[in-house]
């Protein structure tokens, strides 16, 4: 049994990460930024951490350089340092990457990186996705009624677009695919099985960036990979190692399909159970305005977003954050999901309301870590929740929203599983 949390002038504080507080977490982060905004507590893995739920001070921190990315500033003893990252990184030699340093590596990084990102070469890149997208509910509304939405579609969809963006040959997918499936689990696969899917894909990025080189062209084709990219300009002067490229490869896999597996599920679950904003959408959608559409994602990421907390900051000198002293060497965590429903910053955060307009949530997170991957996050969602919406019109739960499970884990927030029932699409329905 874990430490209590010390009591606070109110009580003590509700009880963290249990499945009951995984299902609904939002009662306990309103007790937290009422009663204990920046609040020391012991994380499941034993290393103990500040968690900062105030929409002022979240924003504050995740700008504030004092608070480094690099795990070498966390004051704890080395065995504790693999708690604090990806699970199998550090072993698989994959740690030098954007979500684990600071500048000036992390700024040449994102620089090399963010051309892949550009909202001219994400629209380049919206008829593939629609492609992928139609190609998923064609498949799984064949001969059936029922699907696993995070099975049959929210998880394959942002595997396989990564997979092109970075220039994964089509007849690999699928082993990246049951790489990607073991790493979010979260502990509900085999012992172990999470470093060695690691392991598994770093070996292959490596031997797949040795390939690429081999053959990569003199000058760059219109629409060249990412991984291609990387490679030329390693080459070109940039003084980008071939750790580096893997590392960079790996996180912008990991951290481009996990959070839209999330966005999309959890989006689809929030839609399904508030018919009257569904059908709100749907009627936008059908009438041809996509306004509510681009403005609903973002609610969406705001009301129950897929990244629960942000990933790991480390304190470089004294901070002080909401009025509390944090040590050097202290983890501080930042609740993106405490902070979007600040209701000091946003009126009626417990409402779902597509049309919001003041609307500057953290889900993409703030400052120089601002995800990267947003404009392509933002392009799968909206494509996914449009075309189900539209071509499964009547999409329906099948589970009693009180059956379903969370996905256990610190950072990301998705269902393991989202049952459906719909009335299959006519043959040509698109």
């Amino acid at each position: 049994m874990r430490d209590q949390p010390p009591p606070t002038p109110h009580g003590p504080a509700p009880d963290l990460f249990t499945w009951e507080f995984a299902a609904d977490p939002y009662p306990a982060y309103a007790w937290l930024r009422e009663h204990a905004p920046v609040h020391r507590t012991k994380l499941p893995s034993g290393v103990e951490a500040w968690l900062v739920t105030r929409y002022a001070d979240a924003r504050q921190t995740l700008a504030d350089n004092r608070l480094s990315k690099n795990p070498a500033h966390h004051d704890e003893p080395a065995h504790a340092k693999g708690k604090t990252g990806i699970p199998g990184e550090r072993q698989a030699d994959l740690m030098t990457h954007l979500l684990n340093i600071d500048p000036p590596d992390h700024t040449r990084l994102r620089r090399l990186v963010s051309k892949a990102f550009t909202p001219r070469r994400v629209a380049e890149f919206a008829p593939r996705v629609q492609e992928l997208t139609d190609e998923l509910i064609d498949r799984f509304t064949s001969g059936s009624d029922t699907a696993d939405l995070i099975h049959d579609f929210a998880f394959p969809l942002p595997i396989y677009a990564i997979c092109d963006l970075l220039g994964v040959p089509r007849e690999d997918q699928d082993d990246f695919r049951d790489w990607a499936g073991m790493m979010i689990r979260h502990g509900g696969g085999p012992r172990g099985g999470v470093a060695r899917s690691v392991k598994k894909m770093r070996g292959y990025l490596a031997e797949l960036i040795h390939r690429k080189r081999q053959a990569l062209p003199a000058e760059p084709v219109p629409g060249e990979d990412l991984i291609s990219g990387l490679i030329r300009a390693s080459d070109h002067g940039e003084h980008l190692t071939e750790n580096e490229a893997a590392a960079m490869a790996f996180i912008l896999l990991f951290a481009g399909f996990e959070t839209t597996v999330n966005l999309i599920g959890n989006g689809t679950y929030a839609l399904l159970t508030h018919p009257e904003q569904r059908e709100r959408l749907q009627r936008a959608l059908a009438e041809g305005d996509r306004g509510l559409l681009e403005t609903g994602v973002e609610e969406l990421l705001r009301f129950d977003g897929p990244v629960e907390l942000a990933t790991w900051r480390f304190a470089t000198e004294p901070v002080v954050i909401g009025g509390q002293r944090i040590e050097t060497g202290d983890p501080v965590l930042v609740v993106l999901a405490a902070a979007d429903r600040d209701p000091e910053r946003f009126a009626d955060p417990d409402t779902l309301d597509l049309g919001r307009r003041d609307n500057q949530h953290l889900g993409y997170g703030h400052g120089i870590h601002y995800c990267l991957g947003a404009p392509l996050a933002r392009l799968e969602g909206q494509t996914a929740l449009a075309t189900l919406l539209t071509r499964l019109p009547d999409l329906r739960l099948a589970a009693d929203p009180a059956e379903l499970r969370w996905r256990g884990g610190l950072i990301m927030r998705g269902l393991r599983t989202l049952p459906v029932e719909f009335s299959p699409p006519r043959s040509g329905q698109t």
